[in-house]
């Protein structure tokens, strides 16, 4: 035991008995001690208020969107066979319905670097590939 911390004896207690300080407890500062409080680091916060946020990686985006028109066409597919169509215009329509996909996803692309936005289109605009 030193300076009346840690325990008398060591004996049943399953240890050493040798007392270390945590290292990981981190204490507080109040802002009137020491004087004026510091700027936050450059990245973080701000005016702003952004918390540190970065921008998207452009390679996970463009992944994302490739993804996105896959799947689109997967559920084309879907909807064309549940309806009867033979495989050859299964394979012209979805074919068609990737050129169209890709322009769209390029056009959106450029927009958003140009910071006009792009994002998704509306549903109803999706949805709009399934017609006859």
């Amino acid at each position: 035991m030193y300076n009346s911390i840690g325990l008398q004896t060591a004996r049943g207690s399953g240890t050493n008995g040798h007392v270390q300080t945590n290292k990981f407890f981190i204490k507080h500062r109040s802002s009137t001690a020491g004087g004026p409080p510091k700027p936050p680091a450059p990245g973080f916060g701000g005016a702003a208020g952004l918390g540190g946020m970065r921008k998207p990686n452009k390679e996970i985006l463009e992944h994302d969107r490739k993804r996105q028109v896959e799947l689109r066409l997967l559920l084309l597919r879907d909807a064309l066979e549940e309806q009867g169509y033979t495989e050859g215009e299964i394979e012209e329509r979805v074919e068609a319905a990737r050129k169209e996909a890709e322009i769209e996803a390029v056009a959106a692309a450029v927009a958003e670097e140009d910071g006009r936005g792009g994002g998704r289109q509306p549903q109803s605009r999706a949805k709009g590939m399934h017609r006859r």
